[in-house]
């Protein structure tokens, strides 16, 4: 009676473990991971109190793909993801459990084995019971733990999405394990009803492998973060080499104004003369025709925008227009700063991220606007870009900035790490407030 009691605490504690260990893994991946690990605990605690008249390693895979299930409909994102971590997890629980488990019986022997033991009474045989379970769910909660920590340290990329060919690679290693544990488990119990002497060397090797084979899902999970690390590197070439375009583009228009108003300003004395002579002829309406005319090339060369720099003024008015094509309403205060270090191409990579990403979000709201302003406190130079916004922002953990969904992986994502990038140049960083429909960022960059 007393053995089967603790026996059955033992199975409860050992599905308390796990559940804590599923929560510890399932917390940076999803919001209800306390739910997850709740619904592990119950599930393995119903599967170990119910009958189904089947071993208990085939109940724990039913087990695992119910819990799948469920993790996937508390979360309905990143589904490979979670497939990945729950085959993951199911891996190194049972090599976590078997390694436990040799141990424990080693122990057990050792212990019963001695001429202490089979001496004393059968309350003492029951405490020896009881001490050895208690060293087993020590030692497995200590395999798992170590695990769990070990991935969740090398396993960054949590919000981005898994492709089916990466969710293969990180999978071999946790189905070989599954499926070399189920092998070797035979094994040795063949190999003990067949009366085999080296029990102790056999049980290292297992034990052996098994830590092996953890050690190989961490290692598969490292390589797996440098091809994503690479990938991440080349994505952010790419989006240096279009910000370099942009401003190179707008560098282009800034020459090809001056150029028209240095060639205007040539032309000038004859157009001033033109203008006398038709006066003196009389002719005013061929005057105020010829008046007209050269106000609107001046006007045209000017732009609508006078922030105080050339480049700037071309990427407003730029921005500008696009907003007007799709009916966002567009309001600017911005002034760039003077008698600073700031760069212009910093700046204009603020810019242009910033009204490039407002622009996009702003035509999901109903009514679309968007304004951009500038201005100093103390020693610091902000620039606050709002639009109005309808949706619901998804954060990532990583970064602390609104996730993106692969649709949009150039909007938000680069972009304001981009933004980030040289605000923390100039000792500043970034702030994003989402409130009564309205999306906005602040930047702020030290002048001195």
């Amino acid at each position: 009676m007393a053995y089967t009691f603790i026996t059955n605490m033992v199975w409860i504690a050992e599905d308390f473990i796990r559940g804590y260990c599923f929560y510890r893994l399932m917390k940076p991946f999803m919001k209800r991971a306390v739910c997850a690990g709740l619904a592990y605990f119950l599930i393995m605690m119903l599967l170990y109190i119910v009958p189904f008249h089947m071993n208990y390693y085939a109940a724990y895979v039913i087990g695992s793909f119910i819990v799948f299930g469920l993790v996937c409909l508390t979360d309905r994102r990143n589904y490979r993801q979670k497939a990945f971590l729950v085959a993951m997890f199911s891996s190194m629980n049972w090599l976590s459990m078997t390694m436990a488990e040799i141990l424990y019986d080693n122990l057990y022997a050792f212990a019963e084995n001695t001429d202490y033991m089979k001496s004393h009474t059968e309350i003492m045989w029951i405490a020896l019971y009881a001490g050895v379970c208690m060293v087993y769910l020590l030692l497995e909660f200590s395999f798992m733990i170590i695990g769990v920590r070990q991935v969740l340290k090398t396993y960054r990329n949590k919000s981005v999405d898994m492709t089916a060919k990466e969710l293969i690679m990180l999978l071999v290693p946790s189905l070989m394990g599954m499926i070399a544990y189920r092998i070797i488990r035979n094994y040795r119990m063949f190999y003990l009803l067949e009366g085999g002497e080296n029990r102790v060397l056999y049980d290292v090797l297992i034990v052996l492998f098994c830590a092996v084979s953890i050690i190989s899902i961490v290692v598969v999970i490292v390589l797996y973060q440098d091809i994503k690390a690479k990938q991440e590197e080349n994505r952010q070439a790419e989006s240096l080499a279009i910000q370099i375009g942009n401003i190179r583009r707008h560098i282009g228009q800034v020459e090809d104004l001056y150029q028209g108003i240095r060639g205007v300003r040539h032309d000038m004395t004859n157009h001033i003369l033109t203008l006398e002579r038709l006066y003196e002829e009389n002719r005013v309406k061929e005057a105020i025709a010829y008046g007209t005319e050269l106000k609107t090339t001046l006007a045209g060369m000017s732009g609508e925008m006078a922030s105080g720099n050339a480049v700037t003024d071309v990427i407003l008015q730029e921005q500008k227009r696009e907003a007007e094509k799709l009916q966002i309403s567009f309001r600017s205060e911005f002034y760039y700063p003077k008698d600073t270090a700031i760069n212009a191409f910093d700046i204009s990579v603020i810019l242009n991220n910033a009204l490039q990403n407002a622009i996009e979000y702003v035509q999901q709201s109903k009514t679309p606007y968007l304004s951009i302003r500038s201005y100093h406190r103390n020693n610091a130079y902000m620039i606050e870009v709002c639009n109005s916004f309808d949706g619901e922002l998804q954060w990532d953990t990583e970064s602390g900035l609104p996730a993106t969904s692969k649709e949009k992986a150039d909007g938000h994502g680069y972009g304001l790490l981009n933004i980030r990038r040289v605000a923390r140049k100039y000792s500043g960083d970034i702030a994003i407030d989402v409130k009564d429909g309205e999306f906005c960022l602040s930047v702020m960059l030290m002048m001195k």
